[in-house]
């Protein structure tokens, strides 16, 4: 399989650099650099790259938004916007309002494969479907869709075989039937039934498309995700003369995003919430306390003592086993709100939210060392360990999580010089 192109707009020489020699690493193509919105355009046109790394905050006459909206509508590109703007972010919500439709500089090159494969993947998926959808507006008797007609007044008058498959009702039991009996359809997002979108459809005249957690109940109880669009039927004369209802089991698309997006949030080993997430949840936390005078939180930063003797000791399986039930005793040592991620290795981070003083936080640290203390039981051995944390919380008006975590950081070190199995405030 050739490596995908990947088109880089960034007008910062060093960093474009460095983001070829990650695309790079990551088995990608750089088809070009360039570092203006006229210029990568015009590249556009002549690479054809897979997708396109565009920097918001681009200078000249055209920014990066403008380039990223001229490349995504006029050649079908998918992009993926390069920030570390905040005032870009709030200007330009919308562009970076999905998950990986951005990534913050400097780049960390496991976030950048995410955030292209998410990108890939969703617009190859955006693709079929749209390709799907041309193909079934004239053929009713479709394979991989799923078809339903109705009259005027919203009753059934054909399935196809698909539709009957999914729906596990057959054309000669629902002909005649009102949709909403066949096809019981509810929003998984806000909970409720879906009415007969046929009878909606035709008063409006126009397509609507079912909702993004739309789910079918089958006539057997089971439960299926299901999506596209009901559409009007119209005459030669413009009349509606009823409606349309296609769609097609998205099950395996939605597991397989959900997948992704779990592999992108939460650790490999532990199942806890990796870097990425816990940035996420502190940045939201931050702001949070910005708009509350009184909401005070708390970061610790945890270095397990001893881990690597444990590793080099017992073997890599002993230890990956031993820091999945570190995680669980770390789990057990929180409230439900709070979040304890894995940054990697033996390296792990507590955010403690809506905390009363500094005291709610050191209580915490003082309960992860009983707690760690207490022999695990792995093949027979019996392990402990104690951990060396640093503390932070929000008595200064910290704007970025980093800076949190430095400080956090710098703390935990404070710590491991104080003889581990402790923790230090910063």
């Amino acid at each position: 399989m050739l490596a995908r192109k990947i088109l880089v707009v960034e007008d910062e020489k060093i960093l474009a650099s460095n983001i070829r020699k990650s695309l790079q690493k990551l088995g990608y193509s750089v088809s070009e650099i360039t570092k203006s919105g006229k210029e990568a355009i015009k590249k556009v046109a002549e690479t054809h790259p897979h997708l396109v790394l565009i920097d918001i905050c681009l200078a000249g006459e055209i920014d990066g938004v403008h380039v990223a909206d001229i490349i995504q509508n006029h050649f079908h590109v998918p992009v993926v916007y390069l920030t570390e703007c905040l005032e870009y972010k709030t200007l330009h919500k919308n562009q970076l309002s999905e998950p990986f439709s951005y990534i913050v500089k400097p780049v960390i090159e496991r976030d950048l494969y995410f955030a292209i494969e998410m990108a890939l993947y969703k617009h190859q998926s955006k693709k079929i479907l749209y390709e799907e959808k041309q193909r079934l507006a004239t053929i009713i008797n479709s394979m991989g869709c799923a078809v339903i007609v109705t009259y005027a007044n919203g009753s059934i008058q054909m399935m196809n075989p698909i539709a009957e498959r999914i729906t596990g009702w057959k054309q000669s039991e629902a002909f005649g039937k009102d949709l909403v009996e066949v096809v019981n359809l509810v929003d998984k997002d806000v909970g409720e039934t879906i009415e007969n979108l046929a009878t909606d459809v035709m008063e409006a005249g126009e397509i609507f498309n079912l909702p993004e957690n739309c789910t079918l109940i089958t006539k057997d109880g089971r439960e299926i995700a299901i999506g596209d669009n009901v559409s009007p039927i119209r005459d030669r004369d413009g009349n509606i003369t009823g409606a349309v209802l296609i769609f097609q089991d998205i099950t395996k698309r939605k597991q397989t995003e959900a997948q992704l997006i779990r592999n992108a949030f939460y650790d490999g080993l532990t199942a806890l919430p990796n870097r990425v997430l816990f940035l996420d949840r502190l940045r939201q936390t931050i702001e949070r306390s910005k708009r509350r005078s009184d909401y005070y939180f708390a970061v610790l930063f945890l270095d397990l003592d001893g881990f690597k003797e444990i590793n080099d000791r017992f073997g890599h399986g002993i230890g990956d086993d031993f820091l999945i039930a570190i995680a669980r005793r770390l789990e057990s040592c929180l409230r439900g709100g709070d979040t304890v991620a894995r940054f990697g290795g033996d390296e792990f981070t507590v955010l403690l939210e809506d905390i009363k003083d500094i005291t709610d936080a050191t209580n915490v640290a003082k309960r992860i060392q009983d707690s760690l203390r207490l022999p695990v039981n792995l093949n027979g051995y019996q392990l402990s360990t104690t951990a060396s944390i640093g503390i932070t919380w929000n008595f200064t008006n910290h704007d970025e999580p980093a800076t949190l975590l430095r400080d956090a950081d710098i703390a935990m070190y404070r710590a491991k010089r104080q003889g581990k199995a402790t923790y230090a405030i910063f």
